[in-house]
């Protein structure tokens, strides 16, 4: 069971379901990381199946269902379901905004507090969960005021309070699917039909989570295989073996917190050390952590089981060989691709990479981009297209770090203020 709750905070969700299963994994995670209390049954029999979640067996496919404290339950709900229930989901109450945020993480919560609490008629729009990547970091130790540390899930929850007291409007598990912007006004079409009308927009979309690029891994998505910390699945992970691919700080924080589950963690990375990718706080604590093993320059390259993972190929680059090792638990932590598909349609310039361009970056040979009409140099956050801003992980040449997404996200707001007296 998930030990979340407490005496003093009893689970506002009881999810039942069958150990491995990608959709209980989704709502776990959802719930953990917008800091909603749960209490995860985990059910390991089809008479359990019937006894506690009242469903035939444990392929039932109404699995998993979520109890609610007034006795009501939902069958293998979507988070929009679950959202609706808990009384979070909303509807845009203007046709018209100051600005519109697309992007929950650091740099979007940020931009919707400053933007908010200057007096701008402010949306925030996420797809999924508040946070972000951060969003599920279980210990974030070198943020600002923070000297014991604190979770991604609080330090968001905190941030959300914040812009709801400011008053934000936060529209949750909206996806956008195309805009539109013109002189002084800029249209976010939603997957539901919803839309959303602002004067200045800004995109802090972020980063979607980089795949291994194996052989099913969308197979076992949820399954055993896990993108990013992982922290809804630790106490999960108990007396077990887990494998961590990646070297950075996410990582790093993630494997620290496992240890406290898990019997053995294994860090596999590409490099020959940690030195260069990871702070030295977390080099030093993983140093001295006696569960806590570190698989230089070893790769995986396959994924083996059947309904969930059972076992993993690993390849020593070292000595050239591969091996198989049994584990229920891998969590991929290789960084990112930003989510920017959707400005190729509109018009804003990206890099290679797919980051969007901002600012002097947008300046080749002192010139202004091609279209821009206006009597100046876009900001230093604008894109090409005037009144568009990007903030945190997915603009070019941004710090991915917390702290530098919070800061962009204060900076473009100040930028909208600037626009805005000026349109």
């Amino acid at each position: 069971m998930q030990e979340q709750p407490t005496a003093d905070r009893p689970p506002l969700v009881k999810v039942c379901g069958r150990r491995g299963a990608a959709e209980g994994y989704a709502i776990r995670d959802f719930l953990y990381r917008c800091g909603i209390s749960f209490e995860w049954i985990e059910l390991d029999s089809d008479e359990t199946a019937r006894s506690v979640a009242k469903v035939q067996s444990l392929k039932d496919s109404r699995l998993p269902v979520c109890v609610f404290p007034d006795g009501s339950r939902l069958e293998c709900p979507t988070i929009r379901q679950i959202i609706e229930k808990l009384g979070w989901f909303a509807s845009p109450s203007r046709s018209e905004y100051d600005v519109a945020i697309y992007g929950a993480g650091p740099a979007g919560l940020s931009a919707a507090v400053y933007g908010a609490a200057d007096g701008l008629k402010t949306v925030l729009v996420e797809r999924w969960a508040l946070g972000g990547q951060a969003g599920s970091s279980s210990r974030i130790e070198n943020y600002l005021g923070f000297p014991e540390g604190i979770s991604g899930a609080e330090l968001f929850a905190r941030a959300r309070d914040q812009a709801v007291k400011f008053g934000v409007e936060i529209l949750l598990a909206r996806k956008g699917v195309r805009a539109e912007f013109h002189p002084g006004k800029g249209i976010g079409y939603l997957e539901d039909g919803t839309r959303i009308v602002a004067h200045a927009s800004i995109c802090a979309t972020g980063v979607e989570y980089r795949r291994l690029g194996v052989p099913d891994e969308d197979r076992f998505l949820g399954a055993g295989v896990y993108y990013g910390a992982g922290a809804s699945e630790a106490t999960l992970t108990r007396d077990e073996d887990i494998y961590i691919v990646g070297g950075g700080n996410s990582a790093g924080q993630a494997a620290m917190y496992f240890a406290q589950f898990a019997r053995r963690i294994c860090i596999a990375i590409r490099g020959d050390s940690l030195k260069s990718t990871l702070s030295q706080y977390l080099i030093d604590r993983i140093c001295s952590t006696p569960n806590i093993f570190v698989l230089p320059r070893t790769e995986v390259v396959a994924l083996h089981g059947g309904e969930v993972l059972e076992e993993i190929t690993l390849a020593d680059r070292k000595d050239n060989r591969e091996y198989k090792v049994p584990t229920r638990w891998l969590f991929v932590c290789i960084g990112g691709v930003p989510q920017t598909e959707w400005a190729t349609e509109v018009g804003i310039k990206r890099d290679s990479a797919g980051y969007l361009l901002t600012g002097p970056d947008l300046l080749h040979g002192g010139e202004r981009p091609a279209n821009w009409q206006l009597d100046r140099e876009p900001y230093h956050l604008e894109t090409n297209v005037p009144g568009v801003f990007a903030a945190g992980d997915v603009r070019h040449g941004s710090v991915k770090r917390c702290a530098s997404a919070v800061g962009e996200g204060a900076m473009a707001v100040a930028l909208v203020h600037r626009y805005l007296s000026n349109c």
